[in-house]
């Protein structure tokens, strides 16, 4: 394939990227940090607002209001073209970033009614699936492959996930509303990998294959899950990564473990109060549960989550 013609073909001689992934593929160029990249990305490519990119960095609105015009500034005068493969290669991880990113973006909106956004994290997946079929074939695609099964798992319970408007619970969800097809494609993506070396996006698929090959949530095997955690944490020690340590700790050792695991955890928003608020619930600590729920239901900008944090507070009495 020659470089003048700024085209990534498939086999067949169709263009598979379109203007939309041209665009992914500027805002992943090497004058950008990769975090500048994918905040640019879910902003102009993705249409995410602001403040909900502020959240998924866990930086305030205005600090990332002013990265995003930094960063566009940067792009000044750059090509709105589709690089050569060697370049395009040297993108895959940023690229990879965005995308989980987009997809995140979809399963945790911020703020509104909406429970979930199929729309972004739909069209994160075609972004993804579309970038591993046109790469060149001496281009290690393991990373991308491990993306997809992570975001293939999660995004196959998602007519699980909403009964009636309300938000339903992993361990609450109808196993037979997953699309096991969608399982079953990741699987086959995550077996080649068996022997790779750890990386955070390959862990992250094999927490949440655990979740996807249990027939029910009492089946989890959630000490394999605290093993991926212990060795995601050794590579990407991230507030988020220890948070959900804590929840597998909780599940495997009992609500005290688990309070045990948050000491010292720090992420801004709900999710660390709700959590808080579960355990001392199932702890028996009503009083500072009650103070936790409030707490999160406070911080809580999406009203189906909070509907789900106040009805659990009011269990309390």
């Amino acid at each position: 394939m020659g470089d003048h013609d700024h085209q990534v073909m498939a086999d067949g001689g169709d263009v598979l990227l379109d203007e939309r992934l041209r665009l992914v593929l500027l805002c992943a160029h090497p004058r950008l940090s990769r975090e500048a990249a994918a905040a640019l990305t879910l902003r102009l490519v993705m249409g995410v607002p602001t403040e909900e990119i502020a959240r998924l960095f866990l930086v305030p609105t205005a600090t990332m209001a002013a990265r995003l015009t930094r960063a566009r500034k940067k792009l000044a005068g750059a090509a709105f073209t589709i690089p050569p493969a060697s370049a395009l290669a040297a993108r895959v991880a940023v690229v990879a970033d965005v995308a989980y990113l987009a997809f995140t973006a979809g399963y945790a909106p911020g703020s509104g009614a909406d429970v979930l956004r199929p729309g972004p994290a739909g069209e994160a997946l075609r972004l993804v699936s579309v970038l591993r079929s046109v790469l060149p074939a001496d281009v290690d695609t393991s990373e991308l492959d491990a993306l997809l099964a992570l975001m293939l798992f999660q995004h196959s319970r998602r007519d699980a996930r909403v009964d009636d408007g309300r938000l339903v619970l992993l361990p609450d969800q109808d196993r037979s509303r997953w699309h096991h097809d969608e399982i079953l494609e990741a699987v086959a993506l995550l077996t080649p990998l068996t022997d790779a070396p750890a990386a955070p996006y390959l862990l992250q698929a094999l927490v949440a294959a655990e979740h996807s090959i249990a027939s029910s949530a009492e089946e989890t095997a959630w000490d394999r899950i605290v093993a991926r955690y212990d060795e995601l944490l050794a590579l990407a020690p991230t507030p988020v990564a220890r948070l959900n340590r804590a929840v597998a700790i909780a599940e495997r050792d009992g609500p005290a473990a688990g309070l045990a695991a948050l000491d010292g955890v720090a992420v801004p928003g709900h999710r660390l109060p709700a959590v808080r608020a579960e355990l001392l619930l199932r702890s028996g600590r009503h009083t500072e549960a009650l103070k936790a729920y409030d707490a999160a239901i406070a911080l809580c900008r999406n009203d189906a989550e909070r509907a789900h944090l106040r009805a659990r507070r009011a269990e309390i009495g």
